[in-house]
């Protein structure tokens, strides 16, 4: 049986980079980027060739930034997909590697940021489960200083971003990846939750943070881009979306108040759901 052929349109780097600047995406600013390599079509390349386009587009004076998430150096008790044996979680929490930006594997949030995380020079915050990965001269501004207690609140780079009118680049994603939506979760009144996780100095160790969720997040997204200015378009056969990372918040902020409120039981720590590998 012969193998049916790819499913186009055939993607290239220049296309990439073309079809973003026509967009609007601008040769000197910082993006945060969400993205499906499945989405864009036949990328010749791919992943690589993907990174290198955005590349192209932002030019030598821009910054590429990418959630490089960690979700799996998390409590065993509460993975769901797969879970493990509860006579096993004792053994997981005392032998889990610590966290280390330069080794531990993104998970769950697509090939592209595993790519932009392995890239020269690129560089890594220090949270260890909501990291970010960053290349171009504003990476080392953006990326210090992530607490190891706030994984996207005030004093993680999506605040950085924010101030420094960096723009979200949805390139085949949908609202529900959209990172920015979770600071917003920090400026409105919200519940706390018990995070664990292996300690940098060996051990296991469990730290108090504001509880996030991604629950509805498609449906923020929806009431956004109808009531604020949101670039749309397409690079190869995926649908973008742009649109400033403050706009999003800001948004959010409202929204989450009207629509999410006394919504505790919905908002456990979302990273610490177990994904298989995209």
């Amino acid at each position: 049986m012969s193998t049916p052929p790819p499913t186009g349109p055939l993607v290239t780097r220049d296309t990439v980079t073309t079809q973003l600047l026509a967009l609007g995406v601008r040769p000197d600013e910082t993006l945060l980027v969400h993205s499906s390599l499945r989405a864009l079509g036949w990328v010749c390349g791919g992943a690589v060739a993907v990174v290198q386009g955005l590349l192209d587009a932002l030019g030598p004076d821009g910054t590429l930034v990418v959630p490089a998430q960690s979700g799996d150096l998390s409590d065993p008790a509460l993975w769901g997909n797969p879970p493990v044996p509860e006579q096993w979680w004792g053994t997981i929490r005392a032998s889990m590697p610590a966290y280390d930006p330069l080794i531990t594997p993104t998970l769950g949030v697509g090939v592209l940021p595993e790519t932009v995380r392995t890239w020269p020079g690129a560089l890594r915050s220090a949270h260890p489960q909501t990291s970010f990965a960053a290349i171009g001269p504003g990476a080392a501004a953006i990326l210090d200083g992530h607490a190891p207690d706030c994984r996207l609140g005030e004093l993680s780079p999506l605040a950085r971003l924010a101030e420094l009118g960096a723009r979200v680049l949805l390139l085949g994603a949908g609202y529900d990846s959209c990172t920015s939506f979770h600071l917003a979760e920090y400026r409105i009144p919200s519940p706390l939750v018990e995070v664990g996780r292996p300690a940098t100095g060996g051990g296991w160790e469990v730290v108090t943070e504001v509880a996030i969720s991604s629950e509805r997040f498609d449906e923020l997204g929806h009431d956004f881009e109808r009531d604020r200015p949101v670039v749309r378009g397409t690079v190869g056969a995926a649908d973008v979306r742009l649109f400033p990372v403050a706009d999003a918040v800001a948004y959010a902020e409202r929204w989450l108040a009207l629509h999410r409120p006394g919504d505790e039981e919905l908002r456990g720590p979302a990273h610490q759901s177990r994904r298989p590998r995209p």
